[in-house]
């Protein structure tokens, strides 16, 4: 049996619910996804009517020019396939390891500056540099980091 609200009529019994009901539980628990559903909704409307927008508003006037490949500013000339030297790409690797390298250098410094870590972190250190050593070396054995 319920009991009468403070303040309220004497006599007067209010049917107040559990506080834990399942019903209760499910309504809170999908709030949270309901309004992170409301968002997604209202994000693909707001693109869907950006693009709709877009396409009844933008003039359509194709001519043969709009419909070349455009490349740079350049006009398209001979076949699509060129050569390129694998050369570039190694260097490109060759600056992501040493920018890995440099970036986890200084995370270990300021570690092994701390009690208890300089003899792990040392060891793992020279671990990492070696590694970064053997592909280095590979790279100068195959003549990568010759100028011609």
């Amino acid at each position: 049996m319920a009991v009468a609200p403070a303040g309220g009529p004497p006599g007067h019994e209010a049917a107040v619910p559990a506080a834990d009901t399942p019903t209760q539980w499910a309504a809170a628990y999908f709030d949270g996804y309901s309004t992170v559903g409301l968002l997604a909704v209202v994000g693909v409307l707001f693109l869907a009517v950006a693009f709709v927008g877009g396409r009844l508003l933008r003039p359509v006037v194709p001519t043969p020019e709009k419909l070349l490949t455009y490349e740079c500013g350049v006009d398209p000339v001979g076949e699509g396939w060129a050569h390129t030297q694998v050369r570039y790409y190694v260097y490109a690797f060759l600056y992501v390891i040493f920018a890995v390298d440099s970036i986890f250098l200084f995370p270990w410094a300021t570690v092994f500056a701390e009690p208890g870590f300089g003899g792990t972190t040392l060891v793992e250190m020279f671990v990492f540099l070696g590694f970064l050593t053997v592909g280095l070396l590979y790279a100068w054995k195959k003549g990568v980091l010759e100028w011609t």
